[in-house]
């Protein structure tokens, strides 16, 4: 008898990743299973989108079946998590999930819809990502210690932007200022693109903003690059210091980043799990996303569910302490 479309998707997972020779000559009810759904909480275009359809190449790959990116994005990617943690448990739903809905929105957001910590399956870490500070090119200040004194000298005078409230860069400037004792105004745009913008045209001091989406307007003298996030520098800015590297006492140990992870529902089978989760390994160590990911400046970072359920852990006790008094609806 032969198998529904769903269990030979289900199959396909479980079993031992297929090249395209041996699908081809598979009967054609088997070639047809259900493709895998990468859920991504952000609009097209987007860094969390750009990686996502870099890795679902390299992941159909290995599993034999099409990943097809799916965009949700809305209430700091929420809505993309919501759809995950109502699909079905058997791994033709998983979440393409960034660290900021995982270790912030659970401590600013009042109505969260689900919980991370106990809705969702941990499946793989992807990667790590730094965010690099900016400036309008015509800003007197060209480091951090010019920057803090500047901002020490004209309290409140100087702004950053950010994607909006709540979000990692936001937060991670709220960060900096704390730990270097100065007093900044945040103005929060809908979006990392937007508060670019204005940082080039004038109206904005600054914004922190993912290396790879910022790195083009860098090389080509749009905006001045003042520290990257990450304890050393990054490979694709290695002319720009570290936080770390200031010399300022609190910027000791600077260490504010981000991550993309692979998630699915609660109550996926551990086997499941361990198919998936060797998989995803196997895709993300293929030479060419690898080269791929270290151009945009991505950072590698796998391994196995445990560590990406200890590292969401970890950061969201972390933010607590950052966001109190923050209050996203």
């Amino acid at each position: 008898m032969i198998a529904s479309r769903r269990r030979l998707a289900a199959a396909t997972l479980i079993l031992a990743p297929m090249t395209v020779a041996m699908l081809a000559a598979m009967p054609a009810a088997a070639q047809d299973a259900q493709p895998v759904r990468l859920i991504v909480g952000y609009s097209a275009g987007g860094p969390v989108d750009q990686g996502a359809r870099l890795f679902s190449v390299a992941l159909t790959k290995e599993l034999g079946t099409s990943v097809i990116v799916e965009n949700k994005p809305g209430a700091n990617a929420t809505l993309a998590g919501g759809e995950v943690v109502r699909a079905k448990a058997d791994g033709l739903t998983l979440w393409f999930a960034a660290s900021p809905t995982i270790t912030i929105s659970p401590n600013v957001m009042g109505k969260m819809a689900f919980d991370p910590a106990r809705d969702l399956t941990p499946v793989a870490p992807i990667l790590s990502y730094y965010n690099v500070l900016v400036v309008n090119p015509k800003e007197p200040y060209k480091n951090t210690q010019e920057l803090v004194a500047n901002a020490k000298a004209n309290p409140q005078r100087l702004n950053y932007g950010s994607a909006g409230v709540g979000g990692s860069n936001h937060l991670g400037a709220l960060l900096f200022a704390k730990r270097s004792g100065i007093e900044m105004s945040h103005i929060p745009y809908k979006g990392n693109a937007p508060a670019m913008t204005d940082v080039i045209g004038g109206q904005l001091n600054m914004m922190l903003d993912i290396i790879s989406t910022a790195s083009p307007y860098i090389h080509s003298g749009k905006v001045r690059a003042i520290a990257v996030s990450s304890p050393q520098r990054n490979a694709s800015l290695p002319d720009v210091p570290t936080f770390a590297e200031s010399g300022i006492d609190g910027l000791k140990g600077f260490d504010v980043g981000g991550w993309y992870g692979i998630y699915g529902p609660q109550g996926m089978a551990p086997e499941l799990v361990a198919r998936l989760n060797k998989s995803i390994n196997a895709a993300l160590a293929q030479p060419e996303l690898r080269k791929r990911f270290k151009e945009l400046g991505y950072e590698e970072w796998t391994g196995a569910p445990q560590k990406l359920a200890e590292r969401g852990a970890t950061e969201r006790a972390m933010w607590a302490s950052v966001t109190q008094g923050i209050v996203v609806d």
